[in-house]
């Protein structure tokens, strides 16, 4: 894992993670978040929804900009104040999904990280977008 602190942080600097949506982690997130809507977990109902089948939750998708903010950028010590997001796009089973974050302002005064981000499929079609605002770590972490 990494961190950068708030006085190594710039504007520009960027981090991405990928991975791909499997069936497990729809039913792991949905057991996980109580979220048990039948798009995301029951086949039929799915088959016969305006998607045609089975999709991810829309907040597993979002979770990957947490992941980043958490380990990479600003890593770890990072605080979550806030998030906007707009899903744009559904996202299926075997779905292989990149997610970006880039620094947009640092205010170092008030301690504050705006970030944008994107999380886009295989084909390269965004299906998520939205600033994260976070509170940077003031020094690095001493992990065991």
């Amino acid at each position: 894992m990494e961190c950068k602190t708030i006085n190594e942080i710039q504007v520009g600097d960027q981090a991405e993670m990928t991975r791909t949506v499997t069936l497990a982690d729809i039913y792991a997130f949905a057991g996980a978040s109580m979220d048990l809507n039948p798009v995301h977990v029951d086949p039929a109902f799915a088959k016969a929804s305006i998607f045609g089948g089975q999709v991810a939750h829309g907040m597993l998708t979002a979770s990957m900009l947490s992941a980043i903010l958490g380990t990479q950028l600003p890593g770890v010590g990072t605080i979550y104040l806030g998030q906007t997001i707009a899903f744009t796009a559904a996202v299926f089973p075997g779905d292989r999904l990149t997610a970006s974050l880039v620094v947009t302002e640092v205010n170092r005064e008030k301690n504050r990280v705006i970030l944008e981000g994107t999380v886009k499929n295989q084909d390269g079609k965004v299906v998520l977008k939205g600033e994260s605002k976070v509170m940077a770590p003031k020094q690095r972490a001493k992990l065991d």
